[in-house]
C-alpha cells in the first residue's frame, strides 16, 4: 500500500456543478486543475477573412482533455459592431486553477 502513494500524488481534476446557464461556460461546468498548464503556445496569425472591423482573432490556449491539449486560435466574427474579445485564462483558485470562459465586451 505504502508504495502506492507516490502514484497518487498526480493531477486532480474535477468538475464542479454547473453554473445557472445565464453564466455556465460553453462545457457546462467548471473544470479545476491542480497542475498548471504548460506555456502558451506561439501562434502565427494568419489573414482574417475579412475586414478585422467584422472579424477577431481570439487566441489559442491549453483546455484540460484529460491531458493539456492545445486548442489553437481562430478568427471569430464580431457579434456587434465595436465588440472586444476579452480572452479566457486559468487563474489560481487555492490550490488549483480554474479555467475562465474567454467572452464578448
Amino acid at each position: 500500500m505504502a508504495a502506492a502513494l507516490p502514484l497518487l500524488a498526480g493531477c486532480l481534476v474535477y468538475e464542479r456543478p454547473p453554473a445557472p446557464a445565464a453564466t455556465a461556460p460553453a462545457g457546462g461546468g467548471t473544470v479545476v486543475v491542480e497542475e498548471n498548464p504548460p506555456p502558451p503556445e506561439t501562434e502565427v496569425v494568419p489573414p482574417p477573412p475579412g475586414p478585422v472591423t467584422v472579424w477577431v482573432w481570439v487566441p489559442g490556449a491549453w483546455e484540460w482533455r484529460g491531458r493539456w491539449t492545445w486548442v489553437p486560435g481562430r478568427w471569430q466574427m464580431r457579434p456587434h459592431p465595436g465588440a472586444v474579445w476579452v480572452p479566457g485564462g486559468w487563474v489560481q483558485h487555492g490550490h488549483a486553477r480554474v479555467w475562465v470562459e474567454g467572452h464578448w465586451r
